[in-house]
């Protein structure tokens, strides 16, 4: 176990202290990436120990019916584990400060659902959710908990390995897909997929808008848990930039947008983000 000397530990109460001064009395809107769920026991994209990533992208997953097979099997194996996950207290204290009338609402980039699962009412999720499946030639919806009951029973061999390295999107690497049944829309037969943005795929226009009215709406935007390498955060950032807002980054190691920052604190967002909800509601 890594010691924290006095110091250090100083110096992060004193990084808290200045986020609080910074957001004081202001509605804020919070942008959340992977770190926020890192306590939730489902790895980050790029911090220290992640999982090399090889992401299927759209185009893949739409011109290969062996792509969809592998797709299907790790994702299945991976929403496992996946769906078990809980909430931790990094994503309670956002609903904490949302029922405090701090906060205006919860902007994503998780596809894991755990701050709907915590409490939160206002919650854009960015790229999508694994909670649900789409049919691409019907638009039909299915709750994905009633689909794994049916790739279940159509695969009743399919079992979760032991020593599973989940993947920071809910999935797997399968050893195997041989053999594996895709599921398939039960109303007309095609091609489905689940509701989240696959790489090569563009964030939904109306989603991206959702975002930026939360922030428009808001007088300060906290990032938590992002590096902001994916393009759709650093645009918010910008939105906040144009309209002068101050931005309080929560983030192991590095962002794109360190620079702009009135307040940095370089660790884990669960214990910061309480740390946020016990102080802001007694200032706004």
């Amino acid at each position: 176990m890594r010691m924290i000397d006095t110091t250090e530990e100083a110096g992060f109460s004193a990084s808290i202290d200045r986020a609080v001064d910074v957001l004081a009395g202001r509605k804020i809107a919070v942008l959340t990436g992977a770190g926020v769920s890192t306590d939730s026991g489902i790895p980050d994209y790029r911090g220290k120990g992640a999982p090399t990533r090889t992401p299927m992208t759209a185009q893949q997953f739409l011109s290969s019916a062996d792509a969809r097979r592998r797709y299907w099997v790790g994702s299945h194996l991976g929403w496992k584990v996946f769906a078990a996950a809980q909430p931790n207290d990094g994503h309670r204290a956002l609903a904490d400060l949302e029922s405090a009338g701090v906060a205006n609402g919860v902007i994503t980039q998780n596809v894991d659902g755990l701050h709907v699962r915590a409490g939160s009412g206002r919650v854009v999720e960015l790229h999508g959710t694994m909670r649900r499946v789409g049919c691409l030639q019907c638009g039909q919806v299915f709750d994905r908990r009633d689909l794994a009951e049916r790739v279940e029973a159509d695969n009743p061999w399919i079992s979760l390995p032991e020593n599973v390295e989940l993947g920071p999107d809910g999935d797997v690497t399968p050893a195997s897909a041989d053999g594996f049944v895709v599921p398939v829309c039960s109303v007309c037969g095609g091609t489905l997929k689940p509701d989240v943005v696959f790489f090569g795929e563009y964030i939904p226009v109306e989603k991206f808008r959702e975002a930026e009215q939360l922030v428009h709406a808001s007088e300060a935007l906290v990032i938590a848990g992002s590096s902001l390498v994916v393009n759709s955060g650093i645009r918010l950032v910008e939105r906040a930039r144009r309209r002068r807002l101050p931005v309080v980054i929560v983030n192991r190691g590095e962002t794109r947008a360190d620079q702009r920052a009135a307040v940095k604190i370089d660790g884990g967002t669960t214990h910061v983000l309480r740390a946020l909800a016990d102080r802001l509601p007694a200032l706004l």
